[in-house]
């Protein structure tokens, strides 16, 4: 049976606020609100927990990072303070120590690492699929492959009734109309998962665009954020874009299904295609692990494997400076990875096997002023 934690947490309050005067590296934006005494099983002794933490990062999890911290909450843990700002910003502010964690949908580069003096920690929390939305009135089913959406953004298609499209859609009634490409704006997760796959399965998108949370792009328009695609995909015909599932469910905006050939098979993004893609890849032990370049076809027992799937993460430093906000960080990781993974349906995959393992290790090995951050104890149901 999974590990478990039996809490024993402090009693605050819970507020989901914007992210204002952070300070201090490598976790001090907590450190003046302390909490009551910590009573846990760790090395932390009478160690007194930060009664409110701050983080920035991704949005891709940003409507679950709101369930699961009001949960924290509830249950008597800290204050966790989140803002969605994107992948790209929540890493530049992990880096400069502005906030007490970061969180991506994009694992962080070497260059990125190295400019930490620390070891960081990526905790997995969650995995999901970011599929092709789209905008074309009475087409209710559209098929896509990889090299096809990958000519869409590099501007070698343009119109919707292109051979390419009609071929793999002889019975939808595509549009004369030119094709309006919309993307991301901000540095983004999202964006990693999605120009990741495009590269794996395009050389020309490798070569001449790459993959990264922020890309030129060679064509469309951009919007802010995942509501800010989805926005702009809602409002203009002809349009296609990519979001996280829960963003193309919540607003129904019909999405495409996907194959890497024009053979297929074409699968439908969904929390069982992700995660059957997540299963048939082999993590390594630091979790930095790209789902959708792996180009996946088919997963475990010959499962549809959805190949536009991705990780996300929690960005946390394994040696903090306070004591106190380090194990405020270390509680509200084992919460969402543990009890907050009940809110992870019906829009994100909950983790699980290896993977919540190595999680579990990460928030164990977290250190602060000589003592072990993780207050809680661990044991069987």
């Amino acid at each position: 049976m999974r590990a478990t934690v039996r809490w024993r947490f402090l009693g605050v309050g819970f507020v989901f606020a914007l992210l204002v005067g952070l300070a201090g590296c490598g976790g001090q934006a907590g450190e003046d609100d302390p909490g009551e005494a910590g009573e846990g099983g760790g090395d932390g002794g009478s160690a007194e927990m930060a009664g409110s933490i701050d983080g920035a990062g991704a949005t891709f999890p940003a409507p679950l990072y709101n369930e699961i911290f009001a949960a924290l909450a509830e249950e008597g843990g800290p204050q966790v303070n989140y803002q969605s700002v994107g992948s790209g910003s929540g890493i530049e502010q992990y880096i400069q120590g502005t906030v007490d964690f970061g969180a991506t949908d994009g694992p962080m580069t070497d260059e990125e690492l190295e400019q930490v003096d620390v070891e960081t920690l990526h905790v997995a929390v969650v995995g999901g699929p970011v599929v092709p939305t789209y905008n074309l009135p009475g087409v209710d089913e559209l098929n896509l492959t990889g090299e096809v959406l990958a000519d869409i953004y590099l501007g070698n298609i343009t119109e919707w009734n292109d051979e390419a499209i009609t071929d793999l859609n002889p019975d939808a009634d595509l549009p004369d109309a030119p094709i309006q490409v919309v993307h991301r704006s901000d540095g983004s997760g999202t964006t990693f998962i999605w120009v990741d796959y495009l590269a794996a399965v395009s050389e020309e998108w490798a070569e001449d665009v790459g993959s990264a949370t922020d890309v030129s792009w060679p064509t469309g328009s951009g919007g802010d954020g995942n509501e800010g695609v989805a926005a702009q995909v809602q409002q203009t015909e002809n349009s296609i874009g990519y979001n996280e599932l829960s963003y193309a469910e919540e607003n129904d905006i019909p999405h495409a299904r996907v194959a890497d050939s024009a053979d297929g098979p074409f699968v439908k993004g969904s929390l069982e295609s992700a995660e059957a893609a997540i299963a048939s890849v082999d993590a390594p032990e630091d979790l930095r692990v790209s789902v959708s370049g792996e180009n996946i076809t088919e997963g475990p027992d010959g499962e549809e494997a959805f190949p536009i799937t991705g990780l996300t993460w929690l960005l946390i430093r394994q040696e903090m400076d306070d004591l106190s906000t380090c194990m405020a960080v270390a509680e509200a990781a084992w919460f969402a990875t543990h009890d907050g993974q009940e809110f992870a349906p019906p829009n994100y995959v909950p983790i699980g096997g290896e993977t919540l393992e190595r999680s579990e290790e990460m928030i164990q090995s977290m250190e602060a002023q000589g003592e072990t951050c993780y207050q809680g104890e661990v044991g069987e149901e």
